[in-house]
């Protein structure tokens, strides 16, 4: 077998790939000595691209071009006082303008932050308006009491309310003022109809008692619980704030009316009675219940057709002497002679007997069976002192 190399490209087919190659080498050959003559610029746009020059890195590297610096002006540092700015979104940017065309203008325009912050003004959310007060809140002013507004309250199981009120004192008309003791949290209309019954009713009142009205005894205000602090019961208008006790009435002289004292005059207590009766809807005091037994309940709550309680048993007032009882008899004293009174007719009795007897002796079993009521009616035994008492009640 003749393994020749001129036979070699007939017999196998790797010599037609060996001649390829070798003419491809000297074409690389000759177009790298071409590229060195030329300029690296011509060199480079020039040389052909081959898929494998980066495989045997016999790539030129392309210069990078130099950057050019475009002599824009820069803005003014922003104020700190200025509010933030609101960037819009980038497709709506538009291109800074090149060196060359931007206007003389552009300084002077990126140098008005108030510009600026117009949109910032705009996004900026719109402030609560003040909530409106109520028509009581206008109307219970300064001039009447002083009762601040205070936030409304939502407890458990329905407690508290809308529109309160601390009701601190109430302001007469002469200027002075009816301290709240201690100050009541109530809803306004309470509060205000508990200014208008001190001023109209009380005041006039207490001013021919003793100088005028000073304080007010707040027994209890609000409080969340049940009606008479019972455990289950429904809910008592103290925990809607809806209601007041009222114990007693303070004199500018220092002197104290108690509602519920029977030693206070029945016709005072009669007027104050038939005042808040006439303004409240519920009234409740001596004789409703043994809850309200020292103290008046007033109250504002709406009942189907307009119905209202008024349950305050204004008492007569007790005797100023009472009435003396007989002393006790002492213990140690002897026990009374009961028989003393039939002593008379029995000794005629035995004056009788010693006639008919005809001698001058008594008869000795008579004189016995005679003295035996005596002695009997010595030893009966006297009623105790409880005997008595019952006998007496």
């Amino acid at each position: 077998m003749n393994f020749s190399a001129e036979k070699a490209s007939r017999k196998w087919p790797v010599g037609a790939f060996r001649r390829g190659g070798a003419a491809m080498v000297t074409a690389a050959a000759v177009l790298l000595c071409l590229g060195m003559q030329a300029g690296p610029a011509e060199a480079a746009r020039r040389a052909p691209s081959f898929p494998w020059d980066d495989l045997f890195g016999t790539r030129p590297q392309r210069p990078h071009k130099a950057a050019r610096r475009s002599a824009v002006p820069l803005p003014k540092p922003r104020p700190a006082e200025a509010p933030a700015a609101v960037h819009a979104p980038a497709a709506t940017e538009p291109e800074p303008p090149a060196a060359g065309t931007q206007s003389p203008a552009a300084p002077a325009e990126a140098a008005r932050p108030s510009e600026t912050a117009k949109p910032a003004d705009a996004a900026k959310p719109a402030e609560p308006a003040a909530p409106q007060l109520s028509a009581c809140r206008q109307a219970l002013t300064e001039e009447i009491a002083i009762a601040p507004s205070i936030p409304d309250i939502h407890g458990a199981g329905g407690c508290g309310g809308e529109d309160l009120v601390r009701l601190e004192a109430i302001v007469l008309a002469d200027k002075r003022k009816v301290a709240v003791k201690p100050a009541a949290i109530l809803r306004c209309k309470m509060a205000a109809a508990v200014a208008d019954w001190v001023r109209t009713d009380i005041a006039p009142l207490a001013q021919s008692l003793g100088g005028g009205i000073s304080n007010l005894d707040n027994f209890d205000s609000f409080e969340c619980r049940g009606r008479n602090r019972v455990a289950g019961a429904q809910l008592s208008e103290h925990g809607r704030a809806n209601a007041l006790d009222v114990r007693a009435l303070g004199l500018a002289n220092g002197k104290s009316i108690s509602l519920t004292d029977r030693s206070v005059p029945r016709t005072l207590r009669e007027t104050v009675r038939h005042s808040v009766c006439a303004r409240f809807s519920t009234v409740l005091g001596p004789g409703s219940d043994w809850y309200h037994e020292d103290h008046i309940h007033l109250d504002l709550i709406e009942r189907r057709n307009n119905y209202r309680i008024c349950q305050w048993n204004v008492d007569d007032p007790l005797p100023q002497v009472a009435p003396l009882l007989p002393a006790e008899r002492p213990e140690e004293a002897p026990p009374r002679e009961v028989a003393a009174k039939s002593d008379a007719p029995k000794a005629d009795t035995s004056k009788a007997d010693h006639g008919k007897s005809g001698t001058g002796k008594p008869d000795a079993t008579k004189s016995d069976d005679a003295a035996a009521p005596d002695r009997s009616a010595e030893t009966k035994p006297q009623p105790t002192k409880k005997r008595r008492q019952s006998r007496r009640f």
